[in-house]
């Protein structure tokens, strides 16, 4: 049987929930899949702020009326296209042309946040003098074209997830930021903050930081505590910025007022931080990690934009999805002709018709002579969705220069 999409209210012991529909750091639970015992748990559900969760009735009671999963991501992916059909930010240089600088400022910048953190750790202060320059690294190579830095980002080490994260989130911002037109120090400041935001960790036990299974309630609580110590850490920054300060402070919240550290909901958020919410959980899912296998980034936006209707600003998640694109470079698509390829480039004309390098047949099982199709002049062809790489053994990363 599918799994099917029901109300929390809808929830009793003895069903099986297949997804939370949330993400990882928004529960405390270290699957987003089991099954429902007792009442207590779906208090537990509730108090973390889900609103919607998928079960499978082939494990547990079912709900006869529910929509299927299917349905639900037919509807959701039509909603998807619609947007996608509007113009998508232009680019200055090739993702090609691009790629050897963004590796150099991705290395810099994951240098930096890695030397701040150990410095802040061992009391000093958050030097913005040596920040600001690497965003402004940053936001050049974003400028020129987002996808290669982008693309580097999604690449992480699970032994440096925090500062790895921390780069990602700055930069999936300033794409963000410029993608809805923000003034340049607007833009600026938003990746300051996206660099700094999770600063505050370096206060959290690293046994809970880094612990391989479920926290317990109350690592959970000390682990929420990043973003008030985030928070404290900016305000004694000299030189650091109101916006850059919102960031940090506001990144957990969540539009239905479920979120963390302050409870805020709405227009009480600052853009901002609504901006930044949906940044930091995009990299959260779409990021491996021990216990946590990352999404593909079509799937992430698909996710983020079914949540939208609790839990992000549903037209900052439209035009999120437009600034980084529903398969952004790097990604690997399957073609309606069986044909597997890696997105290079969006085109300026479609979210949905990017440029694509062609490297294996699926229906014949083999490698085929590396080819690029512009599917924005092509009409023989068309992306039918995300392949994974695992299955068909195939690291993106190689084909990208």
């Amino acid at each position: 049987m599918p799994n099917k999409k029901i109300p929390v209210a809808e929830l009793k012991p003895g069903m099986y929930i297949a997804d939370l529909g949330a993400g990882w750091m928004d529960h405390p639970f270290v699957r987003n899949h089991f099954a429902v015992d007792d009442e207590a748990t779906i208090r537990e559900i509730v108090d973390s702020g889900i609103r919607e969760v998928y079960i499978d009735p082939s494990k547990g009671h079912d709900v006869a009326h529910a929509p299927t999963e299917h349905d639900v991501r037919k509807e959701i992916e039509a909603e998807m296209l619609r947007v996608a059909a509007e113009d998508v930010p232009q680019r200055r240089a090739s993702v090609r042309e691009e790629m050897g600088r963004a590796e150099k400022v991705q290395t810099e910048a994951n240098k930096l946040i890695h030397n701040i953190m150990n410095d802040v750790r061992l009391g000093k202060q958050v030097e913005v003098e040596a920040v600001e320059p690497v965003v402004e690294q940053l936001t050049e190579s974003i400028l020129r074209n987002s996808g290669a830095l982008l693309s580097l980002c999604r690449v992480k080490n699970k032994d440096d997830y925090t500062f790895q994260h921390s780069v990602s989130v700055c930069a999936l911002l300033v794409t963000f930021c410029h993608a809805t037109g923000l003034d340049a120090e607007t833009t600026r400041l938003a990746g300051v903050g996206g660099l700094l935001h999770d600063i505050g960790k370096v206060r959290i036990p690293d046994r809970i930081l880094n612990k391989p299974g479920a926290l317990t309630d109350e690592e959970f609580r000390i682990m929420k505590g990043h973003v008030v110590e985030s928070k404290s850490i900016l305000e004694e920054t000299p030189g650091i910025g109101e916006i850059s300060i919102l960031v940090a402070r506001e990144h957990h919240e969540r539009h239905d007022g479920s979120g963390y550290a302050l409870g805020l909901k709405g227009e009480e958020i600052s853009q901002m931080g609504r901006m930044a919410a949906i940044c930091d959980v995009y990299d959260a899912i779409t990021s491996n990690r021990v216990y946590h296998k990352g999404m593909a980034p079509h799937e992430a936006l698909r996710k983020i934009f079914e949540w939208s209707k609790f839990h992000f600003d549903p037209l900052l998640v439209q035009q999120f999805m437009r600034a980084i694109g529903i398969y952004p470079v790097g990604t690997l698509v399957m073609l309606e002709s069986g044909r597997i390829g890696i997105v290079l480039e969006q085109a300026a004309s479609s979210l949905l018709h990017p440029l694509v390098k062609v490297i294996f047949d699926s229906k014949l099982g083999l490698y085929v002579t590396p080819r690029e199709i512009d599917l924005a002049k092509a009409s023989d062809d068309r992306i039918v969705g995300h392949a994974v790489p695992e299955k068909w053994g195939i690291d993106p990363g190689r084909y990208m220069q």
